[in-house]
């Protein structure tokens, strides 16, 4: 790990972290693999005699108080092991789940992915095209609750404009875009590489609130991420949403799942605002902040979109929230707009979520992604963690 990317405890926990109930996973060099844990004064607690898996301790009953039910629990060590990677690694907070992403809830990404479709993926004609249709779109799309008489109302008048699309649609529409992210097992952590397409010369991160919801539907606690995007791939067509998102190292997740309780609330999630920063090794800066309260659609019914009697997750979901901010500040020269460089130090915060940070590569030169759920189970069995219970 270059010196320039280690982490401490301390660069990357909630400002209240000493009270919050933070689970996560570590790859644990004593234990032989990954563990669900618990962080608890500053230290990793292993959760493996509660459950094998991340996703089903999010299954356990009353989780607010898992820190009583963790009395007793290995201590592998400070976390500020696991960040240097003496003691293993912080891994992303999720195994078994399904990673979903809801797309297009916020007016201003949904003016920008109006954008890239006008663009056909040319970064050269954003600037011109985004000056033509921001002052009609913009305006008309500020204060519209999706699927609402407004909305309609809204859609009528741009398609009497010749202005409808397909993200429009989703954005206000009465169905929320839902897609697949990333595969289970397939996301990065704190502190990881994150991953750009080499074919890609217009991206950008997607800072996002993310859901962490159990099988039956209720959410349980938040996380950060960044939903990697390439704009010149979804740009050119819609259809091409797989590559523009699902690529290797693609999708970052963490650091920790901040579980609900009597201090942390879904109305706290309402009310955050996730910020950005962007620092690259060519001296170049950016920094965004995306406000909750601006969404177009509420998290319990995004959720519901995701998983209801039409749709099942027997192992949970994870569930990116969208984003406000498609940075468009040049970069690459007058017009371009911007996209990311090799390097870059990519950091998503909420002061009670704590910071999600890693560093841009290329897809092919990330780690290839080879421990999935066949090398899972099969570690869990030989370590004897597994139960029939």
């Amino acid at each position: 790990m270059a010196e320039t990317q280690r982490l401490t405890a301390r660069d990357i926990l909630p400002e209240d972290s000493a009270t919050a109930l933070l689970v996560g996973r570590v790859w644990s060099s004593a234990a032989g693999g990954p563990c669900p844990v618990l962080l608890q004064g500053g230290r990793v607690l292993d959760l493996s005699s509660l459950a094998p898996t991340l996703s089903a301790v999010l299954e356990l009953p009353d989780l607010s108080n898992i820190a009583r039910l963790a009395k007793g629990c290995a201590d592998l060590g400070p976390l500020d092991d696991f960040l240097s990677g003496t003691a293993g690694q912080l891994l992303a907070p999720v195994d078994l789940q399904a990673v979903k992403a809801a797309g297009v809830t916020f007016a201003d990404s949904m003016l920008e992915r109006v954008v890239e479709e006008h663009a056909k993926g040319d970064a050269l004609r954003a600037q011109e095209i985004r000056a033509r249709l921001a002052p009609a779109i913009g305006d008309s799309l500020r204060g519209v609750e999706a699927g609402s008489a407004k909305a309609a109302e809204v859609k009528t008048l741009l398609q009497g404009l010749g202005l409808w699309s397909q993200y429009l649609e989703v954005g206000i529409g009465p169905d929320a875009e839902i897609f697949t992210k990333a595969q289970p097992m397939s996301s990065v952590g704190c502190g990881a590489d994150i991953g750009i397409h080499p074919k890609s010369e217009w991206n950008n991160p997607e800072p996002e609130m993310v859901l962490a919801i159990t099988s039956g539907g209720r959410i349980v606690g938040a996380t950060l991420g960044n939903d990697v995007n390439l704009r010149d791939f979804e740009g050119r067509s819609a259809l091409l949403l797989s590559k523009a998102k699902d690529n290797n190292a693609s999708c970052a997740l963490g650091p920790f799942i901040r579980l609900f309780d009597a201090g942390f609330t879904l109305d706290d999630i309402k009310g955050a605002e996730i910020a950005l920063r962007v620092e690259g090794e060519d001296g170049f800066a950016l920094d965004g902040l995306s406000p909750m309260r601006a969404i177009s659609r509420s998290p319990e019914d995004l959720a519901g979109q995701l998983l209801n009697r039409n749709h099942q997750y027997p192992d949970g979901a994870v569930l990116f929230l969208g984003t406000m901010f498609a940075p468009t500040k040049d970069r690459r020269g007058p017009g371009l707009g911007f996209t990311h460089e090799l390097g870059d130090r990519v950091e998503i915060s909420s002061p009670r979520l704590g910071r999600l940070v890693n560093w841009v590569r290329r897809t092919d030169e990330c780690p290839e992604w080879t421990f999935g759920l066949g090398a899972l189970m099969a570690n869990l069995a030989r370590r004897g963690v597994l139960r029939a219970d």
